[in-house]
């Protein structure tokens, strides 16, 4: 499997297979990272667009110590924050259907489907800049590092972001009556 980095030289050479899978890597979870900000499927699958149009129209490649997933994620995002003012809650995919093979897996499924419920409201109540950086750390699967190139940010903000995020998060669970076992 070749790196994101791999790919982007290789399309900014003239391979538009390697853009391709680039779309292919990022799109969905791009899209639905642009959908939390946004609240519009619509419009967050066109600003998808956008963002890849825009990195894929650069002349230069991404610094070879850059990271091609945290740039599109930021232009992505600097996109959405043109488009809507404010930041809003992302959508809950805990909504999901899943269709439990019996009774035991029902059971448990919809214990899972309690807590992501309750996860998801306990964020809802976060302030945006936690709610962000938690959403790009443990959703995104994102780094310190990449995490500070998107927000714009030094990693030493991100790792108090996520600190004070995680702590206001237990606390808000907890209020709810979410245990959780250290």
């Amino acid at each position: 499997m070749i790196s994101d980095e791999t790919a982007y030289c290789r399309y900014l050479d003239g391979d538009e297979s390697a853009a391709e899978l680039l779309v292919e890597r990022y799109g969905d979870a791009l899209t639905l990272y642009l959908n939390s900000i946004l609240h519009d499927l619509q419009e967050a699958e066109d600003l998808m667009v956008e963002a890849f149009a825009q990195v894929f129209a650069k002349e230069s490649p991404i610094r070879k110590d850059g990271c091609f997933k945290a740039h599109l994620y930021k232009t992505a995002r600097s996109l959405a924050l043109r488009h809507s003012r404010r930041l809003r809650l992302f959508l809950p995919l805990a909504d999901l259907p899943l269709e439990p093979q019996d009774s035991a897996l029902a059971e448990t499924e919809l214990f899972r489907t309690e807590q992501n419920r309750q996860l998801y409201r306990a964020l809802a109540q976060l302030k945006k800049e936690y709610r962000e950086t938690l959403y790009l750390v443990y959703f995104e699967e994102m780094s310190y590092r990449e995490t500070a190139q998107v927000l714009g940010r030094t990693e030493q903000q991100v790792t108090n972001l996520v600190h004070r995020g995680k702590q206001r998060l237990k606390q808000l669970l907890e209020r709810e009556g979410y245990e959780h076992a250290e």
